[in-house]
């Protein structure tokens, strides 16, 4: 068991490693994909323009990032307790079956 407990902090640790290396030693500017695209568009045909326009226009680039991260702790809690629930079921099962 003590294995596997530091396996996964290393796992953690490696994860935390992989995200901040990028960002302390690789030059740049870090923005997101809908400006590189709008960019890409303009360039292949300047004349284009948008199908429609957004529904809702945020106030704030802070907003717009407010309701990013939203996301993303939605989805990473969805994820979590689904994996979560599977291990409990695996787990019961597996002391349902050691006591039998």
């Amino acid at each position: 068991m003590q294995t596997t407990k530091k396996g996964n902090w290393f796992l953690v640790i490696g994860v935390i490693i992989l995200a901040i290396f990028p960002m302390i030693f690789v030059p740049g500017e870090y923005g997101g994909a809908d400006g590189e695209a709008q960019e890409a568009i303009g360039e292949i045909n300047p004349s284009y323009e948008p199908w429609f326009d957004s529904i809702i226009e945020l106030p704030s680039g802070e907003i717009e990032s407010l309701l990013f991260v939203s996301q993303a702790a939605i989805g990473a809690g969805i994820i979590g307790y689904v994996i979560g629930l599977y291990k409990g079921r695996q787990e019961n099962s597996n002391i349902k079956n050691s006591n039998k």
